[in-house]
């Protein structure tokens, strides 16, 4: 419990620390006020409960009628009062779920979060966090407005109800048990206490697996999203390998995941409601029942007996607070674990210390006694020294598996295991991978990319994209489909995306470019083409390249050959140069 609420505090507090903060606890005040207002229209109807079912028991029309006319004046403003509460707390809803979603994306891009939290020493029970930041933020967001604001309403509702109930119930209960007199005074008082917390402690113990259960159903219904995204990325690939058989057997699996826990939800669900239901349902009518000695005794008349009855079932209703709330009380605490989880990884991986130290050089890269290793500590790759001067074009060049990609992610700031230092330069840099990434955008938006389109020339952009080989008929091809669908791309086969993908250092203009298997998708004449062009309009650029095939056509280059050597314990890579 302890836990839940650290975690309901943390979350609070970032969904009030955003942008308007403090006029969102405004915002939150007056839904609560109005809220509020309910108390008084309740117990406003118990007043005039009492009045109406006195008339009718004196036959008297005329007050009836009025009291008709009364009872449609509370209900009209009492809706007026309710749809303006439940507007305004949709407002605060987005407010705050916009708060929490722009503190759980800083918390993930921060220190590049996103990517660290890929590495395999990462907790493993950190899944889809597209999920946990779409889903988990408006789920948390809405269970802890309307039970908040809901619980606060009941705490102050109680004592309003509790006073009137009291002075409603003056008569005593009296009988004979064992022998012995027994009188109860203002039982109906102790009764509804003892009554809602034999239900309370019965609640809880029919539903407290819910949690777990909604927390896998959560993870279960992200990992099968995740799996058909992944399908729709991948489905020139899947198709040409016909692979769909493999892929919707998998499918299956996570559905058949999703269908057995739902199937226990269900069933924990439905043993929940086969207490809470009746519960509901009676509510209202135990009341009248308990009430009815003493209206039998001649201690109250029927306008009385209603009226205390619908006291009684005030009080009642709002000590069961827990029992109505329970399944979205589950749902809400399924959902802030997994949140605060997340950011507790986020955090995590940001604090995590690393022994690979990255300092700004003047102008050189300087690499120093560097020793990069796995997540689980296996050792891929030392180098004792590497120096890089501006304006060079360094191969480095090694067997597969060596960790010449994982070199380039240290360089880039993006790998914690090892040890060492690493003297960037200050210029500005571009890393192009293997695997072109473009994100959701039209041709210029893909190209420009990580810097804004806005931010160059049209014309220059398009000189850049028939300058890796586009042509006008590609140009047109690409612009008019991009109007349509924003990842159009994705159509393109691997050598265009890469030829796109270079295109973006003709934009940028980089002080170094470091490409890794960035041209393997193209034939060797096309590479050729490619990596003299960017040399001619890049001469002041630095290429620091990983490849397998040499990339000719570069000008003067040199070669720094990655090798393991074997030594007495276990094999180190060593560096030499050629």
């Amino acid at each position: 419990m302890i836990n839940v609420l650290r975690q309901f505090v943390r979350l609070l507090k970032l969904c009030i620390s955003g942008k308007g903060g403090k006029t969102s606890l405004v915002h939150l005040a007056a839904v609560i006020a109005l809220q509020l207002g309910g108390i008084y229209f309740t117990i406003r109807l118990v007043t005039w409960t009492s009045a109406f079912y006195g008339a009718l028991e004196k036959v008297d029309a005329k007050a009836a009628i009025w009291q008709i006319w009364i009872f449609a004046g509370i209900v009209a403003a009492n809706s007026a009062r309710s749809l303006m509460a439940e507007y305004l707390q949709k407002m605060l809803h987005i407010r705050w779920r916009k708060s929490l979603t722009e503190a759980a994306l800083g918390s993930w891009f921060a220190d590049r979060a996103y990517w660290r939290l890929t590495q395999g020493d990462c907790p493993r029970d950190i899944d889809n966090p597209d999920q946990r930041i779409a889903d988990d933020c408006g789920l948390f967001v809405k269970g802890i407005l309307d039970e908040g604001i809901e619980l606060i309403t009941k705490i102050v509702g109680i004592f309003s109800y509790l006073v009137l109930l009291w002075g409603l119930s003056t008569f005593a209960l009296s009988f004979s048990l064992f022998g012995f007199d027994v009188s109860i005074p203002r039982y109906m008082v102790w009764a509804a206490f003892i009554y809602v917390a034999l239900s309370s402690g019965l609640t809880h113990l029919l539903g407290r697996p819910l949690k777990s259960l909604f927390y896998t159903q959560q993870k279960r219904e992200g990992d099968f999203r995740f799996a058909m995204a992944r399908i729709r990325q991948s489905a020139d690939e899947i198709a040409l390998m016909g692979g769909e058989n493999v892929e919707r057997s998998g499918l299956d699996r996570r559905f058949d995941g999703i269908a057995q826990n739902w199937r226990k939800l269900a069933g924990r669900e439905f043993l929940l409601g086969c207490f809470t239901f009746p519960y509901s349902h009676t509510v209202l009518r135990i009341p009248l029942f308990v009430a009815l000695p003493g209206f039998l005794a001649g201690s109250i008349a029927l306008g009385g007996l209603m009226q205390i009855a619908m006291a009684f079932s005030n009080v009642v209703t709002t000590l069961s607070w827990f029992i109505f709330s329970y399944k979205p009380l589950s749902n809400l605490v399924a959902a802030s674990s997994r949140l605060d989880g997340f950011l507790a990884a986020t955090e995590a991986v940001r604090a995590r210390p690393s022994g690979i130290v990255q300092e700004a050089s003047a102008g050189e890269l300087h690499v120093r006694d560097l020793k990069l290793r796995t997540p689980e500590g296996r050792e891929l790759l030392s180098i004792p020294r590497l120096d890089i001067r501006p304006g060079e074009t360094v191969w480095l060049r090694g067997q597969s598996g060596l960790g010449k990609t994982t070199l380039l992610k240290a360089m880039a700031g993006g790998w914690d295991h090892g040890d060492g230092r690493i003297e960037m330069p200050a210029a500005s840099k571009l890393f192009l991978s293997q695997k072109a990434y473009f994100p959701q955008a039209d041709i210029f938006g893909a190209v420009a990319y990580p810097a804004s389109a806005e931010a160059f020339a049209q014309q220059d952009l398009r000189r850049a994209i028939e300058a890796v080989g586009f042509g006008d008929s590609d140009m047109l091809r690409l612009e008019d489909a991009a109007e349509g669908h924003p990842l159009v791309l994705s159509g393109l086969s691997g050598g265009e995306l890469q030829r796109l993908a270079l295109a973006r250092a003709l934009v940028l203009k980089p002080g170094w470019l470091f490409l890794d298997e960035a041209t393997s998708a193209l034939d060797e004449a096309a590479e050729a083409e490619l990596l003299a062009m960017l040399r001619k309009h890049l001469p002041a650029t630095t290429f620091v390249i990983v490849s397998h095939r040499n990339p000719r056509t570069l000008g003067t280059m040199r070669v720094v050959n990655l090798e393991p050597k074997a030594e007495a314990a276990n094999e180190n890579p060593v560096l030499q140069f050629a």
